[in-house]
C-alpha cells in the first residue's frame, strides 16, 4: 500500500518530530550530537531550508522549519535522515541491525502568527521540561545554546520574537503546551482551523 502523501503546504512553517526507535537513546555521546548539527546544515547546502529553532534530546529531536517550496521539507528531511542514518550504522556497526528512527519523520504545518511562537517556545524549551537543565540556553544542543561552527543557518522567523523571548522560553508554558502536545498526539496542525 502506498504511503500517504506528507500534509506540507506552501508558504508555512511546520514542527518536525522523529523519536528513537522503541524510545531508544539515538545521541549516546557528544560527538553524536555534534554530527547531527553537522548533517543539519549540510542538508541546508543542499536543500535550502529556512531553520527557525530546533532542540536534540537523546531520544529524538524537533526542528522548526519553513519550507521555500512544497517538496522542499521532505527533500531537506531526505537529505539529513540519511546522512545521519548513514553515517550512525556505520560508526556503531549496527549496519542490518534494524532502525534507527520510529519511522519517517512527523511534520505539523503552524500558523504565521502567535501559534509560531508557541512552537518556538515549546521546541526551545524541550531540555528544560525533561529537566536535563535549569535554562533552555544552557542545553548546547538547541538552537539558544548552541556554539558551534557546524550548526544549522538559523533564519529570522516570520513572526517577531518578544524583547524578552528568553524569560518567556523559560517560563511555564501551560495551556499552550496542552494544546501543542494534542496537536502532535492528533497529526493535526497547529494554529487558526481554516
Amino acid at each position: 500500500m502506498p504511503r500517504i502523501r506528507r500534509c506540507a503546504p506552501d508558504g508555512l512553517a511546520h514542527h518536525v518530530i522523529n523519536r528513537g526507535n522503541n524510545r531508544r537513546t539515538v545521541f549516546q555521546k557528544h560527538g553524536d550530537y555534534l554530527a547531527f548539527l553537522r548533517f543539519m546544515r549540510d542538508a541546508q547546502d543542499r536543500v535550502p531550508m529556512r531553520m527557525l529553532a530546533y532542540c536534540l534530546m537523546p531520544n529524538h529531536f524537533h526542528l522548526v522549519l519553513w519550507p521555500e517550496s512544497v517538496s522542499a521539507l521532505s527533500a531537506y528531511m531526505r537529505c539529513l535522515m540519511n546522512a545521519h542514518v548513514r553515517n550512525y550504522h556505520q560508526h556503531y556497526g549496527t549496519c542490518g541491525h534494524g532502525h534507527i528512527w520510529q519511522g519517517r519523520f512527523k511534520n505539523f504545518p503552524i500558523s504565521a502568527d502567535d501559534h509560531l511562537l508557541r512552537v518556538l517556545r515549546y521546541v526551545e524549551a524541550n531540555a528544560v521540561r525533561a529537566n536535563l537543565v535549569r535554562r533552555a540556553e544552557d542545553w548546547s544542543w538547541g538552537s539558544l545554546g548552541t556554539a558551534t561552527a557546524d550548526a544549522p543557518q538559523l533564519t529570522q522567523s516570520p513572526v517577531s520574537r518578544p524583547a524578552d523571548w528568553l524569560d518567556y522560553v523559560n517560563s511555564a508554558a501551560g495551556d499552550d503546551l496542552k494544546a501543542l502536545r494534542q496537536s502532535v498526539r492528533r497529526g493535526t496542525p497547529y494554529g487558526k482551523q481554516e
